[in-house]
């Protein structure tokens, strides 16, 4: 629907109509032609998100039904299939993300054990589940999970609109605006996680932030340290670091085109940046990704360049690259 496979298109003819699988590139669909189409691109390795059938978290399956069991079942068929049909024909190319259990959080961890058991390296949560009519980050009802998380070194991976949300101006504003504020909810997500106290009580976890850029990052930073000042009276800081020195040590964030933010790569953690193409969306740099990321950061150090296009992504999500490739990019 509507920005969700457009890849291959001119822009003239985006809309936000349905459109039939034989209008779509065959690489939205077909895990064949979608490895086709990162070869093409340059891409190694992906990690693929559900996005509009089951919701980026797995929320459609079961908020829109009472059936339990079935909403458990078709979340388990999910996780089966994008196993096996989707990651399994080609394992050293295709990072497994897991859908969540949402409703129940013992049952949830115990799904995340298990799953990160079968060779799933990520699970893409919601990066507000208060805006689905789930218990908030503050409640200490996903702490089951994140322990999972952090046990099993699974990946929070939080999707910008996961939420079944996003940022907006006024009602009657053009749809632009929101186009133009998407990153926002990426800051509002770090925000609230930072301050749920998840990432101090869970220290080893570790959250990658998706589609939300990394232009806003370093000023967050900033932020995050003036607040300090006024620790005095809002007293709710907890830990021995403060929280723009957890937001280094937890979180993960990813550029699509974000060129005037890479000259502060440095104070945003040069470890932290990822590279992202978004295929087959709006947003997606396919098939110019090369062309793209060698304008943004072709002039930095050869050791970041590193870093950003491929040696972060391999070590978050504990996913190797072959030497053979890393020496040689063609090589496969």
């Amino acid at each position: 629907m509507g920005f969700n496979a457009v890849v291959g298109r001119p822009v003239s003819e985006y809309s936000f109509e349905p459109a039939r699988f034989d209008e779509m590139r065959r690489g939205a669909w077909d895990i064949n032609a979608r490895v086709a189409d990162m070869d093409l691109n340059g891409v190694y390795a992906s990690v693929n998100f559900p996005s509009f059938l089951p919701g980026f978290c797995g929320q459609r399956l079961q908020t829109t039904t009472n059936d339990t069991e079935l909403a458990l079942a078709t979340v388990r068929a999910w996780n089966d299939w994008h196993l096996e049909a989707w990651a399994g024909p080609y394992p050293d190319r295709i990072i497994p993300c897991q859908i969540p259990w949402l409703l129940d959080p013992e049952l949830g961890a115990e799904e995340i054990r298990r799953n990160a058991e079968r060779g799933f390296k990520a699970v893409t949560f919601t990066e507000a589940p208060h805006m689905l009519g789930l218990p908030s980050l503050h409640t200490g009802y996903w702490d089951p999970m994140m322990k999972a998380c952090e046990e099993t070194q699974t990946v929070v991976n939080l999707h910008i609109g996961s939420s079944g949300t996003s940022p907006a101006t006024a009602p009657d504003a053009p749809p632009d605006t929101v186009g133009v504020l998407f990153f926002g909810y990426a800051m509002f997500a770090a925000v609230d996680w930072l301050y749920s106290m998840i990432p101090v009580r869970y220290p080893n976890l570790r959250l990658c932030l998706s589609e939300g850029g990394i232009g806003w990052v370093a000023g967050l930073m900033d932020r995050l340290d003036h607040m300090l000042s006024y620790h005095d009276m809002y007293g709710t800081w907890k830990g021995d670091l403060t929280p723009a020195e957890v937001l280094k040590r937890n979180f993960w964030f990813c550029a699509v085109e974000d060129p005037s933010a890479f000259v502060q790569r440095d104070r945003i953690g040069i470890e932290n940046i990822l590279i992202e193409s978004d295929y087959p969306h709006c947003d997606s740099t396919w098939p110019n990704t090369q062309k793209i990321v060698k304008h943004e950061i072709g002039s930095l150090p050869a050791e970041d360049i590193r870093r950003i296009t491929w040696q972060n992504a391999s070590e978050l999500y504990n996913f190797a690259v072959p030497t053979a490739v890393q020496n040689d990019p063609n090589a496969y």
